[in-house]
């Protein structure tokens, strides 16, 4: 008997090693003709086994986490390596009001606004409203018959109470809560010892047995639990043994309460009305506040709302996250863990040791996060990472979260075109621009260490009609620098990249127009390169007269710059006024990197800021001239105005 091929996994390949097999045995004659009666049975085995070979495939690929498809599956083999997945995030906003109580007589002492919803949202978002929520009551003290309520972080969506029961009786109970879309950051639990009792003891969420704050061990008596996410998206509360986390006994009575959130639809909120409940209290008796509320004003636009992470979020961080062992002891580790852990609002991120600075700062960790939203983190959310680093990091290393800093580069760019081969200049200038738009959109740069590709633009260039003959494009890069206005002030900016000195007499970088005190005229930046061509002076200059092209040197040596590192420093000075931007005072400054290819190093962050398209008719390859004597060329360097 021949050997048979077992391998194939196909219906067609299974009926046919079914047939092959036959054909070996003279018994059966009829299996190759298809309206036999045994043709149809061998249908049904291969159909049969077809099935059978599918399900045990998935069932085969189900046991790795790398293969699995199915999200309860996911989450249990993550589970076994200690990782739980995100859950939904609630889009959070602070707000403020304040209330007058000057019609309540007598003027009560303190307000209390209680948990639940305080503030529904404008109907912003094609008619939909959304709630904000209170997690935990909030008193207030009366002062000359205001209540002012400052700073409330409120959270989208409802609030939800559960309670259980527990029972020794019954070996196989389990503490399911009821609902999907649940915001964990704001699951509060609480055990009291029966349905009697008025006093609860609050339980913390543990995700391993090490108290996360002080790194102790847990003991018997830890009032704690610990969190699983299960079927339906929905979670599980796990609570101790009385070795690792108290036991549960007879009667306790557990009480939950959480946020069901709609996640990250609910960003960018700004508008809200009061929907909530004020008290006070008089003669032991509650009593309603309902007049007397201001407008609710919001520090900013609601963000931080996520959705649940995805399973291939889930299949790439959790291996990640075990390797780090919830210690923050490398660079790698803190940037897996931030994500994941702390801020997943992060859409980038880098990380490096005070030790690689010039000069040096040891005991320190720098850490730069590009969000999701904005350009910057703001500063409660800073301290808010700082503080939720502590459980991880190693005791002694101080984390500093800088500032985003933004490296942009900017694209001239000349196309050579067949006028044959195009219906007009603007049609294939739009095609050039809408692909240089996708490269600039695309992950290989808008993140900490992306790498700008020359070759690669120009490329994308040639290739974005058939008209396109060639392309001659010039960069050079560009450093947002914010202005301190109200006093002196030293500033050091950092291109990350060589700077190509084109001339000896300076004006390698320009920048945009500012005012110093002592100096009336608009003043900008120019360099004068040392004879290492690796140093150089900055001094200030001004225009003999709007559009003028005359440099009149204004002040000398006011500031240094390393040609080979990309670093440039002002010494103090007080600049009064700069370039407007998104209500910011900045300088741009610009210069030709020495490389093409430019590189977002350490903590820049690279973006493709601005490109200029000018179509230019390919005389030759049009048939306009064919000789090439009045071809008209175009310089490779960036020339044009000593300022930006």
């Amino acid at each position: 008997m021949p050997l048979q091929n077992f391998t194939g996994l196909d219906f067609d390949q299974i009926r046919q090693t079914l047939r092959d097999y036959l054909r070996s045995n003279s018994n059966f004659t009829d299996y190759d003709f298809e309206g036999s009666n045994l043709s149809s049975i061998l249908d049904v085995l291969a159909y049969n086994t077809y099935i059978t070979s599918y399900n045990a495939n998935m069932v085969a690929n189900e046991v790795f986490i790398d293969s699995a498809t199915l999200r309860e599956n996911v989450v249990a083999l993550a589970r076994n390596i200690g990782y739980l997945p995100r859950s939904k995030k609630s889009s959070r906003a602070v707000v403020n009001f304040f209330v007058d109580t000057s019609s309540i007589s007598p003027t009560p002492s303190t307000l209390v606004l209680k948990k639940g919803p305080i503030v529904a949202s404008g109907s912003q978002f094609s008619g939909q409203s959304y709630t904000f929520s209170l997690t935990e009551d909030k008193s207030v003290s009366v002062i000359d018959g205001i209540a002012t309520f400052e700073n409330l972080e409120v959270y989208q969506g409802a609030v939800v109470n559960q309670s259980f029961e527990y029972s020794s009786r019954n070996p196989f109970q389990r503490f399911v809560l009821s609902n999907t879309g649940i915001d964990l950051d704001t699951l509060r639990v609480s055990v009291k010892p029966s349905n009697q009792s008025t006093v609860s003891v609050k339980y913390n969420r543990q995700d391993n047995l090490f108290d996360q704050t002080t790194g102790a061990t847990i003991t018997g008596n830890s009032p704690i639990y610990f969190i699983n996410e299960v079927e339906g998206e929905q979670y599980e509360l796990i609570f101790g043994d009385d070795i690792f986390g108290k036991a549960l006994e007879d009667g306790n009575v557990i009480d939950v309460s959480y946020i069901v959130t709609d996640g990250d639809s609910a960003n960018g909120v700004s508008s809200f009305t009061f929907s909530g409940k004020l008290t006070y209290t008089r003669n032991s008796v509650e009593y309603n506040v309902t007049s007397g509320i201001s407008l609710i004003t919001a520090n900013a636009s609601s963000s931080g709302g996520e959705q649940i992470e995805s399973v291939d979020s889930v299949k790439k961080y959790a291996p990640q996250i075990y390797s780090t062992q919830n210690r923050a002891l490398t660079s790698n580790d803190y940037e897996i863990l931030i994500p994941n852990k702390i801020y997943p609002e992060a859409e980038s991120i880098s990380v490096f040791g005070g030790e690689e600075l010039v000069p040096p700062q040891y005991g320190k960790v720098f850490i730069s996060i590009k969000p999701r939203t904005g350009d910057f983190v703001p500063n409660a959310i800073k301290e808010n990472i700082k503080r939720d680093l502590k459980k991880y990091a190693v005791a002694g290393i101080v984390p500093e979260i800088l500032d985003l800093k933004y490296l942009y580069v900017e694209v001239d760019s000349k196309v050579y075109y067949n006028s044959n081969l195009a219906p007009n200049a603007a049609f294939v200038s739009s095609l050039v621009q809408s692909n240089i738009n996708k490269y600039a959109e695309s992950s290989e740069l808008n993140r900490y260490g992306a790498r700008f590709k020359y070759s690669k633009l120009l490329k994308i260039i040639d290739q974005s009609h058939q008209s396109v003959t060639s392309n001659i494009t010039t960069i050079q890069m560009r450093r947002d620098l914010r202005l301190v206005t109200d006093s002196f002030a030293e500033y050091a900016i950092d291109f990350g990249n060589e700077i190509h000195i084109d001339s000896m007499e300076g004006y390698n970088i320009k920048s945009s127009g500012f005012k110093v005190i002592d100096i009336s005229e608009e003043v900008y930046l120019f360099d004068v390169p040392n004879s290492d061509r690796k140093t150089g002076t900055i001094s200030f200059f001004s225009l003999s007269s709007p559009g003028s092209t005359t440099p009149i040197v204004r002040r000398r040596d006011v500031g240094k710059i390393d040609y080979k590192k990309g670093r440039m420093t002002l010494n103090p000075v007080h600049i009064v006024s700069g370039k407007n931007k998104d209500n910011q005072q900045i300088m741009e400054i610009s210069a030709v990197p020495n490389s093409n290819d430019v590189i977002g190093l350490q903590d820049l962050y690279l973006q493709l800021d601005r490109s200029n398209v000018e179509m230019i008719i390919d005389e030759i390859s049009s048939g306009l001239d064919p000789a090439g004597s009045n071809y008209k060329v175009s310089s490779s360097y960036n020339t044009g105005s000593i300022v930006r």
